[in-house]
């Protein structure tokens, strides 16, 4: 393999001088397709499209035909920098400060991504002839809607017969400190969004009316005070959070007629999205008739009993860190929830304290010591020391 080795803070800045708040790409993909075809990569750039929605790039790159396949899968697309003027630094600038790399998605996750790619130029340096395959699935849509992304990819692997055997999904999981916790399984996530109707009319006249606000606010408190389940030996409890209540009325003097509220919730294995449904128009119904309930899912609760994948990674960060990961299953919904369907998955990457945060940052010391940890994964996982 000829030229330099891949340096991951190098390619965290040009990845992080893009642009790529969901749904933009701003060459991204283009950069890290062109890194990884350096290294010997197959790379396809394959566009999500679904009707009502913005078209999504997405790269598929694997080096190897045959023998076991390890996957690592991640997403350049960022959230919004919020007021950049708040930050320390321009939040596309990638500027290192005192051994820190400033820049949105420095640990969500551009960060890991370019530890992975380093790691696998060292391992194919070191073993051209390690008989396996390495892959890379990156996509521009994780943090919209999830729709363009992950889940069409895997659909295109399926058509074409492509197997993976382990999946290692690259999101800043870390609680404090680089090797802390491990992803073994994520809460499911659902929305709902709950209209009221009633009747209008003058407030002096009550009597006349049907106060769809009143009705609402009865709703939501008996959802507020109920409680789900007390979670389980894996998962924490599931819990309702309402998020936004809407009246839409200017005036003060007038009964308004609809009132609608949206809710999301986050369940563990105890729940589906269906029964979580069941449960809300349980506590709702006994308020009467005159509303409506829609439901929109984000992903399923899903377990990866801690496996032989995710003790291997736990291996590795222990090697490299000196300290041994927790399995969790905390935090928001990844890309995780559409792969475990194919292979095993769990997921490692940098500290999560500042992602989607003004001033988000990554430890320069920290991409060296992911880089290191992902070469021993894919070390471990292909048995070549």
């Amino acid at each position: 393999m000829s030229g330099p080795p891949i340096d991951p803070v190098v390619l965290s800045q040009r990845l992080i001088r893009c642009r790529s708040v969901t749904p933009a790409d701003d060459g991204a993909i283009g950069i890290l397709g062109e890194t990884l075809d350096g290294l010997g990569f197959a790379c396809e750039q394959l566009l999500g499209t679904t009707p009502g929605t913005p078209d999504i790039l997405n790269l598929w790159a694997r080096h190897g035909l045959s023998g076991k396949h390890f996957c690592f899968a991640g997403h350049t697309d960022v959230v919004p920098p919020g007021d950049i003027d708040s930050w320390r630094a321009d939040p596309f600038a990638a500027e290192i400060r005192d051994g820190f790399l400033i820049g949105r998605g420095a640990v969500d996750m551009k960060g890991a991504i370019a530890a992975f790619t380093a790691a696998a130029d060292q391992f194919l340096r070191a073993y051209p002839d390690f008989g396996g395959s390495i892959s890379l699935l990156i996509t521009g849509d994780e943090e919209g809607p999830s729709v363009n992304g992950t889940i069409k990819v895997l659909d295109v692997l399926d058509k074409r017969g492509e197997r993976i055997d382990a999946c290692l999904v690259g999101e800043p999981t870390n609680a404090r400190v680089l090797g802390d916790t491990i992803k073994v399984g994520r809460r499911g996530s659902v929305n709902f969004t709950l209209t009221v109707h009633g009747i209008g009319g003058h407030t002096a006249y009550p009597q006349l009316a049907d106060n769809a606000a009143h009705r609402i606010v009865a709703m939501l408190h008996a959802l507020a005070g109920a409680q789900m389940d007390q979670g389980n030996e894996h998962f924490q409890a599931s819990t309702l959070q309402i998020s936004s209540i809407d009246i839409g009325n200017p005036a003060t003097n007038v009964i308004p007629v609809r009132a609608k509220a949206c809710m999301n919730v986050r369940f563990n294995d105890l729940w589906t999205s269906a029964t979580v449904e069941r449960w809300i128009r349980d506590q709702i119904e006994p308020f009467g008739d005159g509303y409506d309930l829609a439901m929109q899912v984000s992903g399923e609760s899903f377990l990866t009993p801690p496996s032989s994948l995710a003790v291997l990674v736990a291996d590795a960060a222990e090697a490299v860190t000196g300290r041994r990961p927790d399995f969790t299953t905390g935090g928001g919904t990844s890309d995780a929830r559409f792969i475990h369907r194919h292979c095993p998955v769990a997921e490692f990457g940098l500290v999560g304290q500042t992602m989607h945060k003004l001033d988000e940052t990554v430890a320069v010391a920290d991409l060296a010591a992911l880089t290191e940890i992902y070469r021993q994964v894919l070390e471990r996982f292909f048995e070549v020391t």
